[in-house]
This record gives C-alpha cells, sequence and structure tokens, in this order.
C-alpha cells in the first residue's frame, strides 16, 4: 500500500495546480488507513454485534452485545500477519467462520472461532482445512444443520474442488462429490443439501447441471456471449430462481423461476427501465418470499415486492441518509436489520433497524474522522465513442473547483469484466481533494449493461476498442473543456493497470504520466502463468482475451 501511495503522490506532485478555492488538504491516512471499524454483523440470534478492528496493529474481529458500548468490545481472533478481511456466523450464534491464507499465497483455509470460549483473553481459532498447498472455499453454511459446512478442497487436483460436508466441532470431513467434471461452482438447496452444479463448456458457455442419486444431468444450456447462474431454490426444492439473459431476444440478465420438473422457466423480474442487468434480489428466510430486487444503472435502484418489507424499507429511509443501502446482516425472526448506506462522500454509516419498533438507530461510521464536507460530488456521464457507442462513466470534480481546463486523472477499473459504480471512491477522493477532476470509465467490456455492451469488449485489449473507448473520454474531457490537455494521467489497477501501460505505449502524446497497480504488462505471460484452480474456466480468457 505504500508503494501505491507513493506513485501516486508522484503523480500529484508532477502538476502544478493553484489548491486556494478547495477544502483544506486531507491527510492521506484517513483515506487509505484501516477504518476505524468496519464490517460489522448482527449474530443470527440478534444478541451481539461483531466487527473487524485494528487489534496490535492488524485488523481482526471484535465482538459486544449489541446494546452495549464499543468501549466494552473484546477481540476474538489474534492473527498477528494479515488483516481478517471478512467472516461470516454459524446460523446457531456459536461459532464465527473466516478465511485466511499464509502470507498471500492465496491457500485459504477455514478457521472457526468459539467467541464465549472464554471471557478473559482471546479464544483460540481452530483451523478446520489444514492441508499444504491447498486452496479451501466454502459452498454454504446450512440452517439446518449449523455444526458442518459445505466446502471445497482442491487436495486431490489442484485445478478442481471436491465437495465435502465438514464437521466444525471435530474437523471431519465427509466427501459428497469427487468433481473429475470440471465443475466450478455448485448451488444448494435451503436444507443444505447439494443440488446444482456449474460448469463451463469445451465452447466457452455455461451449463447448469441437477445433481440426482450421484449423478450430474444437464438442464440448462448458454452460449459463451450469454449469462445463467442459479439464485436461490424454492422452498420445496422443486424450482429455483434463475438469473439469465439466454435467447436472441434477451440482452439484459432477468430474474426467472426454473421449474425442475419441466425444464420451464417464467419471468420474475426485469429492469423495469430496459438500462442495466438484474443485481441481486433480497428474499425472507422465514417465508422464503422475494422481498426486493435492485439494479445497479447510474445509482442503485430498489424495487421492494413485499407489502410489509415494502412498507419498513420505506419507514428505514426517512431515517437515514440518501444513498446506497445495503443489507449487511438481519436476525433469525428477521426482526433486526443492520444495513449501511454510503454515498460519494461517505465510505458508509451503519444503523441499527428494529421493524418491531420503526426506528432506526445509528451504530458506527467507518472513518468518522474523514470530513465528509470537503470530498467531491461524482456525477454518471454518457458519452460516444468513436464508433458511435454510447459508453459510460463517473467523473469527479474537485469541491471549489470549476470543471474548466483541470488536470485530470483517468482512473481505470480491474477486471476488466467487472464496473465502476457511484459511490465513495478512495483514490478518487485523494485525488480530488488535491485539486485533481477524475474520471472512470465503464468501458465496453464491463459488465452490468447487457451481454452486447459484455461481449463488445471480446479480444479488444491493448490496441483495441476498450483502449479506445479510454481514449475517447480523454477527447471527450478535453473537447467539454473540463480536462487541460496537457494535464492528463492515466492509472489502474489489475487490467486496469494493463490499461494505463497500453494508455502509455499506444497514445503516449495523450499522457504526460501515469501508475500501474498490479498490472500485467504481457497477455501472454499473464495467460501462462494463472492458478490451477483457474483451469476449468480457462476457455473464458482465449474467447475475452484471445489465445
Amino acid at each position: 500500500m505504500r508503494r501505491i501511495l507513493t506513485l501516486i503522490i508522484l503523480v500529484v506532485a508532477m502538476f502544478n495546480n493553484s489548491y486556494s478555492q478547495q477544502p483544506p488538504i486531507i491527510d492521506r491516512e484517513l483515506f487509505f488507513g484501516d477504518p476505524e471499524i468496519s464490517g460489522a454483523q448482527l449474530s443470527p440470534d440478534g444478541k451481539y454485534l461483531t466487527f473487524l478492528k485494528q487489534y496490535n496493529k492488524i485488523r481482526n474481529i471484535w465482538i459486544k452485545k449489541v446494546d452495549e458500548p464499543f468501549e466494552n468490545a473484546r477481540p476474538i481472533t489474534a492473527d498477528t500477519k494479515r488483516a481478517v478481511t471478512s467472516y461470516f456466523w454459524t446460523e446457531d450464534s456459536k461459532f464465527v467462520l473466516y478465511v485466511q491464507d499464509k502470507d498471500g499465497d492465496e491457500n485459504y483455509r477455514i478457521y472457526a472461532v468459539n467467541p464465549f470460549e472464554t471471557t478473559e483473553g482471546i479464544p483460540q481459532a481452530k483451523n478446520l482445512t489444514p492441508y499444504e498447498n491447498v486452496r479451501a472455499m466454502i459452498i454454504d453454511v446450512p440452517k439446518k444443520t449449523p455444526d458442518e459446512i459445505i466446502v471445497g478442497l482442491n487436495d486431490r487436483d489442484p485445478s478442481l474442488h471436491d465437495v465435502y460436508r465438514l464437521n466444525i466441532l471435530t474437523g471431519e470431513r465427509r466427501l459428497l462429490y469427487e468433481n473429475k467434471e470440471n465443475i466450478v461452482g455448485w448451488e444448494t438447496d435451503l436444507d443444505g443439501n447439494l443440488r446444482l452444479a456449474i460448469r463451463q463448456t469445451e465452447d466457452g458457455g455455461t451449463e447448469i447441471l441437477k445433481l440426482e442419486n450421484g449423478k450430474l444431468t444437464k438442464i440448462y444450456e448458454v452460449n459463451f456471449e450469454e449469462t445463467a447462474y442459479p439464485v436461490r431454490f424454492t422452498k420445496d426444492g422443486k424450482s429455483f430462481y434463475l438469473a439469465t439473459n439466454k435467447g436472441t431476444t434477451r440482452d439484459k440478465i432477468q430474474l426467472e423461476l426454473f421449474d425442475l420438473k419441466t425444464g420451464k422457466t417464467k419471468l420474475i423480474d426485469k429492469d423495469p427501465l430496459d438500462e442495466v442487468d438484474f443485481a441481486g434480489a433480497l428474499f425472507s428466510d422465514i417465508t422464503n418470499e422475494l422481498l426486493m430486487t435492485y439494479y445497479v444503472g447510474e445509482k442503485v435502484r430498489y424495487y421492494p415486492k413485499e407489502k410489509k418489507f415494502k412498507k419498513d424499507f420505506e419507514t428505514l429511509l426517512t431515517q437515514i441518509p440518501s444513498g446506497t443501502v445495503s443489507f449487511i446482516s438481519i436476525t433469525n425472526d428477521e426482526n433486526l436489520w443492520l444495513v449501511s448506506v454510503s454515498s460519494d462522500v461517505d465510505p458508509g454509516s451503519v444503523y441499527l433497524f428494529d421493524r418491531r419498533s420503526g426506528k432506526a438507530q445509528f451504530v458506527y461510521k467507518s472513518r468518522p474522522n474523514l470530513p465528509s464536507e470537503w470530498l467531491s460530488e461524482m456525477k454518471p456521464v454518457k458519452y460516444k465513442a468513436r464508433d458511435g457507442m454510447t459508453i459510460y462513466g463517473y467523473l469527479t470534480i474537485p469541491k471549489g473547483l470549476e470543471p474548466k481546463n483541470l488536470p485530470v486523472v483517468m482512473l481505470i477499473h480491474g477486471g476488466p469484466w467487472a464496473r465502476d459504480n457511484w459511490g465513495y471512491n478512495p483514490i478518487a477522493q485523494f485525488l480530488a481533494n488535491r485539486g485533481y477532476a477524475v474520471f472512470q470509465p465503464n468501458f465496453r467490456g464491463s459488465t452490468g449493461y447487457g451481454k452486447k455492451y459484455l461481449n463488445a469488449g471480446n479480444k479488444q485489449w491493448g490496441r483495441g476498442s476498450m483502449q479506445h473507448d479510454i481514449t475517447d473520454a480523454v477527447e471527450y474531457l478535453i473537447k467539454e473543456g473540463i480536462a487541460d490537455p496537457k494535464r492528463i494521467a492515466i492509472a489502474g489497477g489489475s487490467y486496469g493497470g494493463y490499461a494505463t501501460l497500453a494508455g502509455l505505449a499506444f497514445t503516449p502524446d495523450l499522457y504526460a504520466c501515469g501508475f500501474d497497480i498490479v498490472g500485467p504488462s504481457n497477455i501472454i505471460t499473464l495467460l501462462n502463468s494463472i492458478p490451477p484452480y483457474w483451469k476449468p474456466i480457462q476457455k473464458t480468457f482465449a474467447i475475452r482475451v484471445g489465445d
């Protein structure tokens, strides 16, 4: 991180700009240091709140009672080398599970900790997968069998994960399925039974298979230009919700219900504005009803479906700031919601909403010392590429400055099969606070805008239209008078780093400088160095990057 910050600061230093109209310079630690508190979750029984906070200068998991002040919290993990980044509770509120690798080797191990093992000192975390050179993945944490989890392990074959039922108390594992069919994903029903498998076809498409009596049978298939994945089973286990854009008449991903007996689907929900893909749904774990769907256009749009939920959600919105609302955790009785609301100038504020009283209580801000009033607005932008295609992006103009003749940093997202969203971005805000406009283009090949938009980026790395979209964004900013042509930089991580190097190599007169964060510099060496557990989806790279 220090190296990345040094690169950013060097770029800042290369431009000469006046900050007289801007808010004061904000210390970089407030942008990039560990948040004071983050990652909070409710225990399923609603009695406890866990969260991430530094312990001995490393981010670890802490716990407190819901109604206690944070000063009474205590750590329940004590990792000394690598921060804990995520975790979750078992359904009986007895254990907290998390994954951790060793020195960044990406061979994740699954750990379980009993927060109530001791009230003095720190409980001992139990390594449930103590295997060398093995990457463990959690597939499901069943409600019906809270002492067991469904996991994938690639100890037999580094490129494939076999599926096991793993006992949290004893560490014993029982083989559920030996994966010799290049399965890359699994879906369980609501009772924790392994029911569906997902794999890539030889031509790069996706097929969904049902598992019955130990045998896999294909029930659904899409080609390499389409997307399909299971979302959730119905309560009776006879159908499952399916996200798909299969067919010549569908461009955007929509939510459908697949009948396992007939093989037929019916439409459940799609974007009312027909702008973007289905992005997600919230279901009741008590009734299994669909509560809400959401779509990510310029900002996130929410569509409540169930009457009581809609009323409570609208009540919540009247008590919290406007922004992107995320449901972090919901108790088993569904009376308590822990939600986060974030925006372009707020990394995240967390609230506890009690549906019985209709009251929302502020819990914490992840970065309380970061002055939101000094941060800059992020605006959605559309522009035309050279071939006439509409490209989407986000522009952050430094607060206090007119959008005229500014130094600009083109900040390119990674993936590249991902997208930037409206919201808080620490690099964008850091640069804007120092006088730089920041533009984040969702070039073709980005996800979320439909399959035509995604597939338009196939084999367009480097000198192709993906890079042209970035170049055309620069030309757009210059034409609009926003960018000073002599003070434009390009930057990004992963694929964004590759695009940075491509921009500097192929359009050197366009950029004054750039910084690449862990980006590949050579596609051939990139494809030759992918890890073995990516082998089942290797065809994706051949189709979308080249071979």
